[in-house]
């Protein structure tokens, strides 16, 4: 007898389900969707539709992720990318970096706004996602401390291990969004929940 072939479950879903199938995730995303609900309730409508994306249509959340990356991206090859002269490219990549990790406070805000009103595998992804991003923040933020201080080598290390965990979250970013729908076809997704 002729049967089809069972399909497998694409790369990506494997490895979003074996980090965030986990009952510790569920106990932390309840206590931190808890606060985040009551910081909302303080907050003015017309600033929660301003962050929700209202007057766009859509999530700003995905437009802000450029900012960071952007400049935590250009950073890191102003860090690397060879020079006519010893430091050379120092300036331009802390001026980078710098505006990364400004353009990350905005994108972070979204991002939990955003994340407030998920459910199941979604709110447990979601909570791995902003967590990276975050730590990625904080990593780039000492970054620019160990720079600024005159400890370059650290700085970069800081910032390249802060790039790969920020690479880390948009790999569970999309599939927030392409596999769970989170964000997609949704306005006043705030007021619904």
């Amino acid at each position: 007898m002729f049967s089809l072939p069972t399909r497998k479950q694409p790369p990506a879903y494997v490895v979003e389900d074996a980090v965030s199938n986990h009952d510790a995730l569920e106990t932390a995303a309840d206590a931190l969707q808890t606060l985040l609900k009551g910081a909302e309730a303080v907050v003015p409508d017309a600033v929660l539709d301003l962050l929700h994306g209202e007057s766009v249509g859509h999530p700003v959340h995905p437009l802000l992720v450029h900012l960071p990356l952007g400049g935590w991206v250009i950073a890191a090859v102003l860090d690397h990318l060879p020079a006519k002269s010893p430091g050379a490219n120092d300036h331009a990549a802390d001026v980078a970096l710098t505006l990364g990790t400004l353009g990350a406070v905005p994108t972070i805000a979204t991002g939990w706004l955003d994340w407030s009103n998920t459910r199941g595998e979604a709110r447990r992804t979601g909570l791995i996602h902003g967590a990276l991003n975050e730590t990625a923040f904080l990593l780039n933020v000492g970054s620019l401390v160990a720079r600024r201080r005159g400890r370059r080598g650290l700085g970069k290390a800081l910032s390249g291990a802060a790039l790969g965990l920020a690479v880390a979250g948009g790999f569970l970013g999309g599939e927030l969004v392409y596999r769970h729908g989170l964000g997609v076809g949704r306005t006043l997704a705030h007021r619904q929940g």
